[in-house]
Formats: C-alpha cells, sequence, structure tokens
C-alpha cells in the first residue's frame, strides 16, 4: 500500500496506476489551494514539487491576507517586509505588530486571514492609576503585555479605552480579560491571593462599546456570585475569564473605524477591590454578508 501511495505521489509507474498528484498542472493545485486555509495549504506543500511550487504562489498567498495588509505593514519598518513574498508578508502579519507606544497589538489570525487586536491596560484610562494606595502594576508572563493592572480598593471603579483603525470589512467581537484575585509564583507554583477581592457581588459590573457609526452594545456581569459558579460549576476566582461585552460591524464605508468602551461600577454605597485588569480583545467572528440584522444597535442583555 506504501508504494501505491508513492506512485500516487510522484505519478510513477503510469501503466499500473495512471495519471498521479505529479502530474497535475501547478497552475489548477494553485486553484484549488484558493479555497484552503494557510494551514492546510502548507501541509500538502511537501507532496511533489507542483504542490510545493502552489503553496509559494503570490496569487494563493494574495487571497489569504486582509483586503487591508498595507495599513498593517505601514506599522513596520519598510526593511522587514520589503521584497518579502505574499507568503512570508503572511508569516510577519500573523506575528502580533505593537503600536502605540507598544500599548496596543494586530495581528492576522494564521487560519482565517483576519485581523485581531489587542488593547493592554496601560493603553486605557483607569480612574485613580496613579495612586499607590488603589491600584498596582504588576509584571507578569500571564499578559501578552508582561504586566497587569491590580486593584486593591476603591469606591469608583471604571476602565475606558478607545482605539481607531482601518478594519477590514466583517463582524468583530470585543471583550475584557480580568481575573480575580492576586496570584503569584512560590517554589515554582501558582498561587493567587483574595484578601482584597471583594464587593464584586453586591452590585453588577456594566459594561458597554460604541462606535464612530452609531454602533452600541452593553451588558452586566456580576463578577464574584460564589453560590452561583457553584451551582453551575464555574469557578472564576483564580482564572483569567473573558467577558465578553458585544460585537459591531465594519462596513467598509468609511476609512477607518473607532470603538470604544468602558467596564465600570460607580455605585459608591460601598468599596470594592481584588481583580486584575489585563487587556481588551477585539477578534473577528464573521463575515457582514452572514449577518442578519442591522449593525446600527444590538439588544442589551445582563448575566
Amino acid at each position: 500500500m506504501g508504494s501505491s501511495l508513492s506512485n500516487l505521489n510522484d505519478g510513477t509507474n503510469g501503466l499500473a496506476m495512471g495519471p498521479g498528484l505529479g502530474d497535475i498542472p501547478e497552475s489548477c493545485v494553485a486553484c484549488v489551494f484558493m479555497y484552503l486555509t494557510p494551514p492546510e495549504i502548507c501541509n500538502l506543500a511537501g507532496l511533489n514539487r507542483s504542490f510545493r511550487g502552489a503553496a509559494s504562489s503570490d496569487s494563493v498567498w494574495e487571497k489569504k491576507l486582509p483586503a487591508n495588509y498595507q495599513d498593517l505593514l505601514d506599522l513596520l519598518p519598510p526593511e522587514r517586509y520589503h521584497s518579502l513574498s505574499k507568503k512570508d508578508i503572511f508569516a510577519v502579519l500573523s506575528r502580533p505588530i505593537p503600536f502605540d507606544d507598544d500599548n496596543k497589538e494586530l495581528w492576522i489570525d494564521r487560519v482565517t486571514g483576519r485581523v485581531c487586536m489587542a488593547i493592554s491596560a496601560r493603553g486605557m484610562a483607569i480612574t485613580g492609576i496613579e495612586d499607590r494606595r488603589y491600584w498596582n502594576w504588576i509584571p507578569t508572563e500571564e499578559s501578552r503585555f508582561h504586566v497587569v493592572a491590580y486593584l486593591q480598593q476603591i469606591w469608583w471603579f471604571e476602565v475606558d479605552g478607545t482605539v481607531r483603525f482601518h478594519l477590514p470589512p466583517g463582524i468583530y467581537s470585543l471583550s475584557f480579560r480580568i481575573h480575580l484575585g492576586r496570584f503569584t509564583k512560590r517554589l515554582g507554583r501558582r498561587v493567587c491571593h483574595f484578601e482584597h477581592t471583594h464587593g464584586w457581588d453586591l452590585k453588577p459590573v456594566r459594561f458597554s462599546l460604541s462606535t464612530s457609526d452609531g454602533q452600541e452594545a452593553s451588558c452586566e456581569y456580576y463578577l464574584d456570585d460564589v453560590e452561583r459558579d457553584e451551582a453551575l460549576k464555574q469557578h472564576k476566582r483564580g482564572c483569567w475569564i473573558n467577558y465578553r461585552v458585544g460585537e459591531f460591524i465594519v462596513s467598509g464605508s468609511e476609512p477607518s473605524t473607532e470603538i470604544q468602551w468602558s467596564m465600570k461600577q460607580i455605585d459608591c454605597t460601598h468599596s470594592k477591590g481584588g481583580l486584575c485588569v489585563d487587556s481588551v480583545f477585539i477578534n473577528p467572528i464573521g463575515d457582514v454578508k452572514e449577518h442578519t440584522k442591522t449593525p446600527k444597535a444590538f439588544d442589551s442583555f445582563k448575566v
């Protein structure tokens, strides 16, 4: 059987087997690759010479790159991408590209080729962040930005952010990455401390987002509902949780889209603390044509 597969790949033993994969013209293979994902193309590149040539074709990789890939390249020094093939440009853009004083990152998904974005806590406006009685910056390898904002205690809790970029058309989701409790390493093991964690079970935290073309979304979460979490067998304390705020659509009608977001609990009848804020993620979740709802507003929801 191994001999038969070898013959199929290299096109030999034609009398017994007929034409093999090695007989398929490179242009035909390239047409097929247009419908495959980048990992699938790379896996097939080793089959034979035609597949290897098609897997390096600029015409194939041009289709895998986002429509605005030049905007991403403009964030890099020209020598990083000058004279590169489209395949190599895809590889460069699939790694994080920092901008805005390294507080924000862009990259393309290695499977879909869609643009993703992350914004560090340092790239957002946090109420009281300069006062060490309330907030501290904690270096950590658990964040892609290597630092998180830790809240010890505060009465007015508010985190706001904004970004403007020429995102390609699509549907995007925005989420906050946060952590209840402070974590450290002791003797090589991760240890969490919850002596400051309080107040998140009394009132929900409100999340919201809006865009420059009038789209809005909002939601509310109780960050520390121990009884509910135990009933659902969810353990939020000591874990990084992504809280999804909502969705928005980029139609391509504007040269750039501004996205604003916030996370707040401003009921000053009680204090709250013991929370790490890492970053906000903006991830593509679909094409515009797949969406059937109006892009002007999304329903609010409460958890």
